[in-house]
């Protein structure tokens, strides 16, 4: 504790994983309601009726009850927890080392955040995908650990990171686009709003706005890592899954699950910053 205490990217990692366990347990019934739209079968048939956000919410509610929105919410724990930790504790040794004298430009805060998600997402890939498939109804796993030895002993271990590609592709540019947006617009606030008693709720605004445009530029590839996860053995390489997409549903299938998991990433990354900026400033340590 002593330890945690006195390194800085020990307290950045302590005050990511606190605030990923608060987005998180809020927000967990908007990412199984995306997973379950991108992966429904009904969704995959030309002309079959359309389902929407709502129509799925209310199904899990009506067939599984209500604590079946937060259905595999252990392994986006497992996987949330240490993995914001990671993330931010990465970004902020990743920014104390090179813009340790003054801020980063835009294009350097894209490089910082999605440098900072390339090792938090290689690093979590294998409890990725076990949430993923928690979360499509598809797979009667009884546990996190039980789910990693099923799929080791059947699949194999490279299966743990099915859609790797796919993952990157989706999360480095999300996280460099939110952290561009989200240093642009606080920078671009007049100086009495950014130091007055309302930082916490001016930071969330601003985490909302750069949220909303990066989770619309990544969503092409969230819905290739979905498929891939769910269904590996029918996907070889990414550009099948995108092949797939594309002659099932044209481009608007690039964009299926966008309002649920816009809401979500958009939220959670909204919070976890604010809360992260927040623990931060306490410890006396600057984001």
């Amino acid at each position: 504790m002593e330890l945690a205490l006195a390194h800085p990217a020990l307290k950045a990692f302590m005050c990511g994983s606190l605030s990923g366990t608060c987005s998180t347990l809020l927000f967990q019934p908007l990412d199984l309601v995306k997973t379950r739209l991108q992966t429904l079968q009904n969704n995959m048939l030309p002309g079959a009726p359309k389902v929407g956000m709502i129509t799925v919410f209310l199904n899990v509610i009506r067939t599984e009850k209500l604590f079946g929105l937060w259905k595999g919410v252990s392994p986006s724990f497992m996987r949330c927890i240490p993995g914001v930790g990671i993330y931010f504790s990465t970004f902020y040794s990743l920014k104390q080392h090179y813009f340790e004298d003054g801020s980063p430009s835009a294009g350097e805060a894209v490089l910082l955040g999605g440098g900072a998600r390339c090792v938090a997402g290689v690093a979590m890939l294998p409890i990725t995908v076990i949430k993923t498939r928690f979360e499509s109804g598809r797979y009667n796993y009884v546990s996190v650990a039980g789910a990693l030895k099923s799929v080791c002993q059947i699949e194999g271990p490279r299966a743990l990171y099915s859609g790797l590609t796919a993952t990157l592709l989706r999360d480095a540019p999300f996280s460099g686009i939110y952290v561009m947006f989200y240093s642009q617009a606080k920078k671009a606030l007049p100086q009495e709003i950014s130091s007055s008693s309302f930082v916490p709720l001016v930071n969330f605004g601003c985490g909302v706005v750069a949220g909303i445009l990066a989770s619309l530029a990544t969503q092409p590839a969230d819905v290739i890592k979905t498929h891939m996860q769910v269904s590996p053995a029918l996907y070889r390489k990414t550009s099948d899954a995108v092949r797939h997409v594309y002659a099932k549903h044209g481009l608007s299938g690039f964009f299926r699950g966008a309002v649920p998991r816009s809401l979500r990433r958009t939220l959670m990354a909204a919070m976890a910053w604010t809360v992260y900026e927040q623990l931060m400033a306490r410890m006396g340590l600057k984001s």
